[in-house]
């Protein structure tokens, strides 16, 4: 008998958040947007209220959807990734899972693209 172990999402996102000294926040989102897990690093202070983080998590869901639409035509979605002043935020997408993480800025692209391919590594089999 083959019984499927559930994925412990907890361990996940700390594998995730212990990747660098410059991950600030990791989320497990559902295709509904439902944050299932999130971990924030220990000593950074959330840039969001957690309702705020709440729904940013439901337009990362939504956003998803729209992005599905054009994978057809343009291939599907790697990454995104978003530069912000205060944050960086990324986003990787697994067969049912979204991943949502945010790092500190001054990460050279070539670190946070090594993040990525780890993350996408741990997060393969969602």
């Amino acid at each position: 008998m083959n019984v499927s172990k559930k994925p412990d999402l907890l361990e996940i996102v700390e594998k995730i958040i212990d990747l660098d000294s410059k991950m600030r926040f990791v989320a497990i989102v559902d295709l509904k947007g439902k944050i299932l897990e999130a971990i924030m690093k220990t000593g950074k202070t959330s840039l969001k209220t957690q309702k705020e983080e709440e729904h940013f998590c439901k337009q990362v869901a939504l956003r998803r959807k729209m992005r599905y639409e054009y994978n057809r035509h343009l291939g599907k979605v790697r990454y995104v990734h978003v530069e912000r002043e205060k944050v960086t935020q990324l986003v990787i997408y697994s067969m049912r899972k979204t991943i949502y993480f945010t790092v500190e800025p001054e990460l050279s692209i070539n670190k946070k693209l090594l993040l990525i391919s780890r993350a996408k590594k741990i997060t393969s089999h969602l």
